[in-house]
Formats: C-alpha cells, sequence, structure tokens
C-alpha cells in the first residue's frame, strides 16, 4: 500500500527522506565536537561510540625563547655609589667619639678613686656660706711603696716619727659663686687649735688621732669655715703623679739641702722629678727655708700651682705618654670624700690653675710668730670672714 502526503496546496507530495540509520549517531558526534582552541570537551567520553580509541590530542608549542644576547649588547653596569662625608658629619664623628672618651674616663676614675667618711654632720656645725671649701691634706701615707720606693723617696722611718699617721700639709682652697679670686689658704701643721675630745694640740695631731673626720672637724672648728669637700694625697702617690707626667718644671732660688732626709736641689729652673718634688714640699731643714713650716708651706703652695698647670697644659693632655700614666697613677695616689665625684675635683683644678699666674690668692694663716704655732685673731677673723662672704681678701691679712 503507498501512502501519500498531501500539502496544503492539495499537491502531492512525498514525505522527505530519512537518513541513514548509521549516519545519525556521525551527525550527533559532529555536533559536539569541542570548537578549535577550546580544548577537550567534557562531554567527548559520553559521545565517544564505544570501541573508538581516544583522539589522541598534540602537546602545546614550547614557548619560544629568544636567543641570548651577547655580553657586548648590555649596556655598561653603572659603579656603585660612594659614600660622601661631608664636613659636618665627620666633625660630629669627631665630636661624638671624644665625648664617648671623656665618658669613658669619667667612669675609670669615679669607681676607681679611693674613698672615706671624712666631712660628717655633728652637733654645732658650721653652716655653709658663699662659695665651696676643700681641705686638701698631704699625708705621710707609704701605702703602695716597697722599702727601696721608701729608701728612695726618703720618707723616713714611721716608727722613728711616732708612728701612726701625720700630715705635711694641710690646706683650704676656697672656690667663690662670684668673680673674686680664688683663695689656697696653708694652715701650719704646728698651730695650736682645740681638738674636739682631746684638748689643744698641734692641728696635726688630729689627723693621728681620729683620721680626716677628726681632722676635718677640727679645721672648721679653728676658721668657722663649713667644708664641702675634701682630697688627700699620700707620699707615694705623689711621686708617682710627678714621675706620670715626666716631672714639673721649677725655678729654685736658692740651694736647697735638707740636714734631716739627705735630699739636695741645686738653684736654677729645673724639672723636678718624684723624689726632689717630694723632698720640695716637705723640706724645712735647709738654708733655704729659715722660717721652717712658714717656708715650707709657702712652697708647697708654689709647687702646687706649677703642678696643676703643667698637669692641665696640651703637652700634658694631648700626649698619651703622659696622660695615660697620669690617668693610671690617679686612682692609687687621690683619696676622696664618700660624698665627692670627678666633677668636683675637676672644678678644684680649674679653679687653682691660676696660681702660678697670680689668678690665686695664695696665704697662710697670720701668725703671731715664726713658730707659727699661735693664730693672729684679729686677722684671721678678717680671713675667715671674707672667705665665708666671698669677698676679696685684704691685703693686710695676706702672708706669703
Amino acid at each position: 500500500m503507498v501512502m501519500t502526503y498531501r500539502g496544503d496546496d492539495g499537491g502531492r507530495r512525498m514525505p522527505p527522506p530519512r537518513p541513514p540509520a548509521g549516519r545519525s549517531r556521525e551527525h550527533q558526534r559532529a555536533q559536539m565536537m569541542p570548537l578549535p582552541g577550546r580544548g577537550r570537551s567534557p562531554y567527548d567520553e559520553r559521545t565517544r561510540p564505544m570501541g573508538e580509541p581516544e583522539p589522541q590530542y598534540a602537546p602545546p608549542p614550547p614557548p619560544r625563547r629568544e636567543p641570548p644576547r651577547p655580553a657586548d649588547d648590555y649596556p655598561p653596569s653603572r659603579p656603585p655609589r660612594r659614600r660622601r662625608w661631608s664636613f659636618g658629619k665627620v666633625l660630629g664623628t669627631l665630636v661624638l667619639v671624644f665625648v664617648v672618651f671623656l665618658a669613658g674616663i669619667w667612669v675609670y676614675l669615679e669607681f676607681s678613686i679611693k674613698r672615706v667618711d671624712a666631712l660628717a654632720d655633728y652637733a654645732g656645725r658650721p653652716v655653709a656660706e658663699s662659695g665651696t671649701n676643700w681641705l686638701i691634706v698631704g699625708s705621710d701615707s707609704r701605702e703602695g711603696l716597697t722599702a727601696e720606693d721608701e729608701e728612695r723617696l726618703a720618707t723616713g722611718d714611721v716608727a722613728a716619727a711616732g708612728g701612726g699617721q701625720r700630715t705635711d700639709t694641710i690646706m683650704v682652697a676656697h672656690i667663690p659663686d662670684n668673680d673674686t679670686k680664688p683663695t689656697l689658704l696653708s694652715l701650719p701643721r704646728d698651730s695650736q687649735v682645740k681638738i674636739p675630745g682631746h684638748g689643744t694640740n698641734k692641728i696635726n695631731a688630729a689627723f693621728s688621732l681620729g683620721g680626716p673626720k677628726l681632722l676635718a672637724q677640727t679645721v672648721e672648728g679653728a676658721t668657722g669655715l663649713h667644708l664641702d669637700h675634701y682630697a688627700e694625697v699620700g707620699f707615694g702617690g705623689f711621686a708617682k703623679i710627678v714621675d706620670a707626667i715626666g716631672g714639673v718644671d721649677m725655678c729654685i732660688d736658692k740651694d736647697m739641702n735638707d740636714t734631716m732626709t739627705g735630699i739636695s736641689i741645686k738653684a736654677g729652673c729645673q724639672s723636678l722629678d718624684g723624689r726632689s718634688a717630694l723632698g720640695f714640699v716637705r723640706m724645712r731643714h735647709s738654708d733655704a727655708t729659715p722660717r721652717s713650716d712658714l717656708d715650707r708651706v709657702a712652697n708647697q703652695r708654689k709647687f702646687i700651682g706649677a703642678l696643676v698647670s703643667q698637669i692641665a697644659s696640651p703637652g700634658t693632655l694631648l700626649n698619651p705618654f703622659d696622660f695615660f700614666p697620669l690617668l693610671s697613677s690617679a686612682p692609687d695616689a687621690l683619696t676622696m670624700d664618700s660624698s665627692d665625684h670627678v666633677h668636683n675635683l675637676a672644678g678644684l683644678a680649674l679653679a687653682m690653675r691660676g696660681i702660678s699666674s697670680g689668678g690665686v690668692v695664695t696665704t697662710t694663716v697670720p701668725v703671731t710668730s715664726g713658730s707659727a704655732e699661735n693664730w693672729d685673731k684679729n686677722k684671721s677673723k678678717q680671713l675667715f670672714d671674707a672667705l665665708k662672704n666671698d669677698s676679696a681678701v685684704p691685703d693686710s691679712v695676706i702672708v706669703n
């Protein structure tokens, strides 16, 4: 039986031909092929006919690499930029190094110098007035000296001298708060004064009886001055300081021959080593010291002026062969009060620099006789009042 298909136009038409059965799957598979550039489709496994091998895809080509350029084609590398130091940076670095150096010295001295409780409060102690007062003591301490050192320095025998500690030098250094001159005042060691708890005796006996504390209290009671600082130098330390800076330049007016120690110093300008310097500040049994202790204390002030000036000179401070031996010998030579510090000592040295040039008033307590045992009460009071009030010391009370 033949079926016909009639269209809308009423004509007879044959139905459209059906594709062969085998091509339907191929046509479906062609429609599921991935587009170029998209890679493999996740539907390939489901659309691939059974038994047909999995299609192989060529790997992508490797990236194109440019051939290396010859070394001559590269631009020359710029040399590293050198750091330039300006004048300000160099100066700042030098200043920083100098400050650190000074700080190191300060710390070294601060913790190396020996301390003692010399200044203590007590009932009736003089009140602090104007200015600052130092008690400076030169003791006969032989600490650190060998038997050979004692013989070389002619320090004498302790037992023969009565034993105990004594002071050949007792001074008060007054530093004013105003523009008046500083004063270096000597107290003769044989001065008869009241020693607390021991009656009247020579002033240097206070050191033998009670050490620095009793000596300070005795000086305060005799002068009425409040002592703010204390410094002590022994025999051995004194000689070591002088030797450390290569000697001290002095001009000696007359030949000095001490009959007690056997030390001789010729007249003329010369450099005194530690032995000669110690003999010079202690000498009183000589034709060159007819006033005995009065001449000795005058020589002591003269030598201290020369010593301080030489220590503070650029020739010493900038010379490592003088400066570092001085630095190493100072802690063993010096004893300070427990409340004192290195900057206090520096202030004293700066104030005393003018001894040699006349910038410091140097004097001895006015006495009534050449034995220097008794003080002139009226003149002494004028002197001490001037120091208390930071006023100029009257010329009439200055003894040299």
